[in-house]
C-alpha cells in the first residue's frame, strides 16, 4: 500500500452555526462545494478538505489540559503567528503557546475539537 496524500480529515460539532463562525470567519477557511446528506459543511484548506459533521452527542477526548498538543488535533501552517494570535484574542478564542518553545499555538473549536497554528513549518523537516 502507498499512501499519496491527504483528503479529508472529520469533526463532530454540535452547533453548525458557531463551528461555521469559527472555521470560516475566526480561522477564515473557504467553504467548500459539496453535496451532502446529512448536516455538516466542507471546508477547504489547499488540496485538503475539513468536513464538519453535526452531531447531538460530542464527547470530549482531550486528556492534557497543560500541553494542549499532546492531545488529537489539526495542524496548520500559517505565515504570521503574532496576526493568528491577534485574531483568535479578538474573537475570545483560547489560545496556548506551544510547549517546546517553536513558532506554534493551539486553539480549540467551540466543542473543545484543538487546533495547532503553526508559523511557515517546512513540511519536509516537521519544524520552522
Amino acid at each position: 500500500m502507498e499512501i499519496t496524500q491527504g483528503i479529508h480529515a472529520a469533526l463532530l460539532v454540535s452547533d453548525l452555526e458557531k463551528a461555521e463562525r469559527f472555521y470560516g470567519q475566526v480561522l477564515g477557511l473557504s467553504k467548500a462545494d459539496r453535496s451532502r446528506n446529512f448536516p455538516g459543511t466542507w471546508y477547504q484548506v489547499g488540496n485538503f478538505q475539513i468536513h464538519l459533521i453535526v452531531s447531538s452527542e460530542i464527547i470530549p477526548d482531550v486528556v492534557n489540559l497543560e500541553k494542549l498538543g499532546r492531545n488529537r488535533h489539526l495542524a496548520f501552517s500559517i505565515p504570521d503567528l503574532d496576526v493568528a494570535k491577534a485574531q483568535l484574542l479578538a474573537n475570545n478564542c483560547p489560545i496556548q503557546r506551544s510547549a517546546s518553545g517553536r513558532a506554534a499555538l493551539f486553539t480549540q473549536d467551540p466543542d473543545g475539537n484543538i487546533i495547532e497554528l503553526n508559523q511557515n513549518i517546512d513540511n519536509t523537516r516537521g519544524e520552522k
